[in-house]
C-alpha cells in the first residue's frame, strides 16, 4: 500500500534565511485520545512539569500580552524572542532555557525588523534559532496549521510570538456572538500551544478606559481572557517606574513586576522591590523603601535617612497612614503593613537613600496637599 502524500500546509512568508515556507505537515494522526478518568487514575499519573519560556512569568499554553498602543509591547516581545533563542536573561533578570523561537511580526517589514534587532542585540550575535515571519494566514484560513508546520520542524521550540493577535484572528464563523467569536479564535491558537507543549504569546490591546481589575481592560469580550491560559497586562507607571507587568493565569501565580524601559537597548528591565513602590510619588516610594529596611522609624529618622525635609516626611506619613500604605506604632513610629518593628529606631542606622532633594520635597508637598 502506498503511503498517503502529506498535504501542503499554508506557508509563512519569512524575513530571513529560513526554509519554514517549504515545511510540509506530517500525515494526519487518527489515534483516539482518552479524555475521561477516575479520580484514582488521575492521582496515579505522572506528568512532566510545565515548560516555561520565562520561568515564573510565561508558561506553555496561550498567553495574552496586552497594553495600550506605543507602550512598548513589541519591544518587549522582540527582546523576549532574542533572549529565549539565545538563552540569555529575560528582562535582564530571569535565566531562560534556550530554544527555537517563531516571531510573527505581522505589522512589520524586514527593514524595520533589522533596525529593531540591531538595537535589541547590541553587541550580541543574532541567534540562528529565531525565525522572523512578516505574514501568516489568518486562523480561519489555516494560520494555526501554518504555525504547527513550523513547530513540526522545530520540536524543541520554546516560544511562539504573535504580534499582533488581531492580524491572525480573522473573522469568526457566521452566526457566532462576539464572545463566542473571541473564545473560538483563542481556542484555535491555544490548541496549537497545548498540542506542542509550547508557550504562545499573543500581543493585544487594552481598552481606552481603565478598570480596577486589569483583566477587564483587555480589548474585546471576556472570551479572550477567559480562553487564554494566562493574561499579562503592561502598564506605564506615572512616576519613578516606567511600567508594571501584571500577570495572572492558570499555571502562573498572580503577580506584579516593576519594569523600566531602556530606549537605547529597546529592552524592558526588571526592577528590585515590589511594584507598588514604583506606582506612587517619589517621596512615598522613598519612605516605603526606608521602612522596609528599618521598620519602626520616626519621621525624623526617615527624613535624615532619605534626605528629605522632616515636615514633608511627617505630612506624607500621615497621609500614607490614612491611605493604608503605612501602619502606626506607639511613639509616633511607622512601619509597612506586614513588616514587624522589632526595636524602635531612634537614629539613622542605614546608609542614606539618594532619592530626593529640597525641590523634590517641595513639589511632593504640593502634590500631597
Amino acid at each position: 500500500m502506498t503511503a498517503p502524500t502529506p498535504a501542503e500546509r499554508p506557508a509563512l512568508r519569512v524575513a530571513g534565511p529560513d526554509d519554514a515556507a517549504a515545511v510540509l505537515s506530517a500525515a494526519d494522526q487518527t489515534a483516539r485520545l482518552r479524555t475521561a478518568w477516575t479520580a484514582a487514575d488521575i492521582m496515579g499519573m505522572h506528568f512532566a512539569p510545565p515548560r516555561w519560556a520565562v520561568p515564573g512569568v510565561i508558561s506553555e499554553g496561550f498567553n495574552l500580552l496586552c497594553g495600550p498602543p506605543k507602550v512598548g509591547k513589541s519591544w518587549m516581545s522582540l527582546a523576549l524572542g532574542v533572549d529565549v533563542a539565545r538563552g540569555d536573561r529575560a528582562f535582564g533578570a530571569i535565566d531562560v532555557e534556550p530554544g527555537p523561537v517563531l516571531y510573527l511580526a505581522l505589522e512589520d517589514t524586514a527593514r524595520r525588523l533589522q533596525t529593531r534587532l540591531r538595537k535589541v542585540l547590541g553587541d550580541r550575535d543574532a541567534p540562528a534559532g529565531l525565525t522572523l515571519a512578516t505574514q501568516c494566514p489568518p486562523l480561519p484560513q489555516g494560520g494555526d496549521v501554518a504555525i504547527a508546520a513550523w513547530l513540526d520542524k522545530h520540536p524543541s521550540a520554546r516560544l511562539v510570538i504573535i504580534d499582533v493577535f488581531a492580524k491572525l484572528r480573522g473573522s469568526a464563523p457566521p452566526g457566532m456572538s462576539a464572545y463566542d467569536g473571541d473564545y473560538w479564535a483563542v481556542s484555535k491558537a491555544k490548541k496549537v500551544a497545548d498540542d506542542y507543549g509550547v508557550a504562545v504569546v499573543a500581543v493585544h490591546h487594552v481598552r481606552k478606559a481603565g478598570a480596577d481589575d486589569f483583566l477587564s481592560e483587555v480589548s474585546g469580550t471576556n472570551g479572550l481572557a477567559g480562553a487564554a491560559d494566562a493574561t499579562l497586562v503592561l502598564k506605564r507607571a506615572r512616576n519613578q517606574g516606567d511600567g508594571v507587568l501584571h500577570v495572572t493565569g492558570r499555571d502562573v501565580d498572580e503577580a506584579e513586576y516593576p519594569l523600566t524601559f531602556d530606549p537605547s537597548a529597546g529592552a524592558w528591565r526588571m526592577l528590585d522591590g515590589p511594584a507598588e513602590d514604583y506606582q506612587v510619588s517619589d517621596t512615598r516610594a522613598a519612605i516605603l523603601r526606608w521602612l522596609r529596611g528599618a521598620p519602626g522609624s520616626t519621621p525624623k529618622v526617615i527624613a535624615e535617612g532619605v534626605g528629605l525635609k522632616a515636615d514633608t516626611v511627617r505630612q506624607t506619613c500621615s497621609r500614607m497612614l490614612a491611605d493604608g500604605q503605612l501602619a502606626a506604632e506607639p511613639g509616633g513610629r511607622y512601619r509597612v503593613p506586614g513588616v514587624t518593628a522589632v526595636t524602635p529606631v531612634t537614629a539613622v542606622t542605614q546608609p542614606a537613600l539618594t532619592c530626593g532633594n529640597e525641590s523634590d520635597s517641595a513639589s511632593d508637598t504640593e502634590e500631597e496637599a
